[in-house]
């Protein structure tokens, strides 16, 4: 049956491979440029908002360009890949959260945007995967910072109307519903569907009249506090999700769980072996555990879920009825032999059921070793390695950039994007050319935030001081430093005001000037976080820093777009090595941004010396903030600003951009999710599948 435009239309808009393909971004900007911005290009919305769609429709370049897209389109959809001949059944892929566009607020942080990158990446090679994770209607934290600089949390029902989610009918034309036991009762919860290119992902949603109000609830947000509405969620996703596969038609080959919050996928898919194979628990387990992988991300044991043991006998009570399997064989797979009065542990009960385990960079694998290695007699019995993280390229680059790689390093770039030889065409772009394009991100950036506080100040008539801390003295001539990620101790987002009258002298260089913008939230239980974000948008707000600090409320993926491409510099600096890895940092420097990091996370396997600077190798006895704080100083002082300001008689920063182009060729191969992608399929997933490559 031949589409319509508007159906054409349609169809491209609920499928977000729309977000990282420019020709389709620049087709629903078409349709009305200035609500396309004021929508934050979420094409749904602007569909149902615009007052031009009709004239567009009329328009017969409108409606060419709508048939090019469209053919690419379909083009991607059926193009085949060699890991369609080899792997029958996709990788089930289990995550608590996703990062995949800002009209989908189904995410917190960077766990959730290495799972939609995994997606889109997945999507990308024609690799077959299905994801499932929660439907989240009151999704994250929405921030607001009070006058005082204390961040408030605003609880706000996500308007799903707009979202690229349908719901997933069965075979009589009803939503596609399921159940899961949880103590004495049955949860139910429905099943939306996201397209994501090739990949889909099922979200689960417990807010369907079928449950108690209770119940409703369990999938409302993301991470709560609760401990027991906690585990009913890990438990819903868990066994939600094999339940939907079953449900679906789906063997999966193997199942790979991001972080321990999905635990229970691989129990509930052991016990139904149990149940509908006829195998032993133990045989079950071994089995489960042979095509299983767990992505650990924290270096930190006090981030692990620990549930009272009393909690998970009267949830999993069902247990004993349903599988016929003791409770208690359960509590063992939870249980720290270091520690057996400690509580369910889920992350060691994780350990427990996958063969295949992982770190997300070499550094965080040597931590994640020493961190669990108690749990085996030998040292060489322990299977945790790693697989360094990426980010998706086509997402987090500019797309102005992306025209000006296609120019330099051809038009198939993206088929080879992780061929290291193929970067060093960049070295071809005049110094100009780069430059003017980055002064263009950053005037962008700068413009945003300043809109930002503009609308901020119409909704809510902030004290102008407040305007001024959120960005609205930003200067696009200033060397501008960013710092933006989650607002917590260990991250250490105020170490630059450790010295704040040499911090003073740095940014209020009359000749010289330097800004620093700010951006993150707190998690609502993290008071030290709070405290983090109150200092500093307090010292945002001090007249004496001249408007050259600023704190930008409500830190998203839509605000990560300008920040990575428009500051000079992306400084990190969390206590080492507490960092597992960090993905801010490879973005920024695949838009010719510079990273200027402490040697933790994916930066040791990053820096060379050139693209970049680094401090923190040497050793330090108790706390390291003034050692740590006197490096950035200095290296600020004597390399940053004066190589940002060294300037030829065009005006352009020729030695800075020499580093920017070393950036640009040296992390965007090695730190891309295709690169990324292709570890995982070699190290684990072909033989988790029982596939040679």
């Amino acid at each position: 049956m031949k589409l319509t435009p508007m159906q054409k239309l349609e169809e491209l808009s609920y499928n977000l491979w729309w977000s990282w393909n420019l020709p389709a971004r620049r087709l629903f900007k078409m349709i009305e440029p200035i609500l396309w911005e004021e929508v934050q290009e979420n094409p749904i919305e602007l569909l149902k908002k615009t007052t031009r769609l009709q004239e567009r429709l009329e328009s017969q370049k409108f409606l060419d360009y709508l048939e090019y897209v469209y053919s690419q389109y379909k083009c991607y959809l059926s193009k085949h890949s060699l890991y369609d001949d080899r792997f029958s059944n996709p990788i089930a892929f289990f995550s608590p959260e996703y990062g995949l566009h800002h009209s989908l607020l189904i995410y917190a942080g960077g766990l959730g945007f290495l799972a939609g990158d995994i997606l889109k990446e997945s999507s990308d090679m024609g690799f077959p995967m299905v994801a499932f994770g929660f439907m989240y209607p009151q999704g994250y934290v929405k921030q607001r910072i009070r006058v005082d600089g204390w961040q408030e949390e605003v609880e706000e029902t996500e308007k799903i109307g707009f979202m690229p989610t349908r719901k997933v009918m069965d075979e009589d034309g009803n939503w596609l519903k399921g159940y899961v036991y949880c103590r004495d009762e049955k949860i139910y919860f429905g099943v939306w569907k996201v397209e994501v290119g090739k990949t889909s992902l099922y979200l689960l949603d417990t807010n369907v009249e079928e449950n108690a109000p209770w119940n409703r609830e369990i999938s409302s947000k993301l991470y709560v506090a609760d401990k027991e509405i906690r585990l009913r969620q890990q438990m819903v996703l868990g066994f939600g999700g094999v339940i939907l596969l079953e449900r679906l038609g789906i063997e999966p080959s193997g199942f790979h769980i991001n972080e321990d919050y999905p635990v229970f996928a691989l129990l509930a898919k052991a016990l139904r072996y149990v149940k509908h194979q006829g195998y032993s628990f133990e045989e079950a387990l071994q089995k489960v555990r042979e095509r299983s992988l767990f992505t650990t991300h924290t270096p930190l044991k006090a981030a692990v879920n620990v549930y009272p043991f009393h909690m998970i006998i009267e949830q999993f009570s069902f247990v004993s009825d349903v599988y016929g399997v003791d409770v208690k064989k359960i509590l063992d797979l939870g249980t720290n032999p270091q520690n057996p009065q400690e509580g369910f542990n889920t992350t060691i009960m994780a350990i427990r059921l996958a063969n295949n385990i992982n770190a997300v960079s070499k550094k965080h694998c040597e931590v994640s070793r020493k961190m669990w290695g108690f749990l085996w007699e030998k040292e060489e019995e322990n299977p945790i390695t790693y697989v360094t993280n990426g980010v998706h390229l086509l997402t987090w680059t500019c797309c102005d950039y992306k025209d000006l790689l296609t120019k330099y390093l051809g038009a198939n770039w993206q088929d080879n994007m992780d061929d290291e030889a193929l970067w060093n065409l960049i070295d071809e772009i005049p110094g100009e050319v780069l430059w003017e394009q980055h002064m263009k991100f950053k005037l962008t950036l700068i413009n945003h935030v300043v809109d930002r506080a503009r609308k901020r100040w119409s909704k809510f008539r902030y004290d102008p001081h407040v305007l001024i801390a959120q960005g609205l003295l930003l200067d696009e001539n200033a060397l501008t430093i960013g710092f933006a990620r989650r607002m917590t101790a260990y991250k250490r987002p105020d170490l630059i005001f450790y010295d704040v009258e040499r911090l003073k002298r740095i940014v209020k260089n009359a000749e010289k000037p330097v800004q620093i913008i700010f951006a993150g939230k707190a998690h609502p239980a993290d008071i030290e976080g709070k405290k983090l974000i109150q200092r500093i948008f307090n010292f945002a707000k001090d007249p004496d820093f001249e408007g050259r600090i600023a704190f930008i409320e409500g830190y998203d993926e839509w605000l990560a777009h300008y920040l990575v491409a428009g500051v000079d510099v992306w400084l990190n600096n969390p206590v080492p090595p507490l960092e597992a890895s960090g993905t801010s940092g490879m973005k920024a420097s695949m838009n010719g941004v510079l990273h200027f990091s402490i040697l933790d996370g994916w930066w040791p396997e990053g820096y060379n010396g050139e693209n970049g600077w680094a401090f923190g190798d040497y050793e330090v006895e108790g706390d390291r903030s003034a050692k740590d704080a006197e490096a950035i100083y200095s290296i600020l002082e004597n390399e940053i600003v004066p190589l940002y300001y060294d300037r030829d008689e065009k005006g352009i920063p020729r030695g800075w951009v020499r580093k920017m182009k070393e950036a640009i060729k040296t992390i965007s191969p090695k730190f891309c999710t295709r690169r990324m992608m292709k570890e995982y399929i070699n190290k684990f997933y072909a033989k988790m599948a029982g596939v040679e490559l």
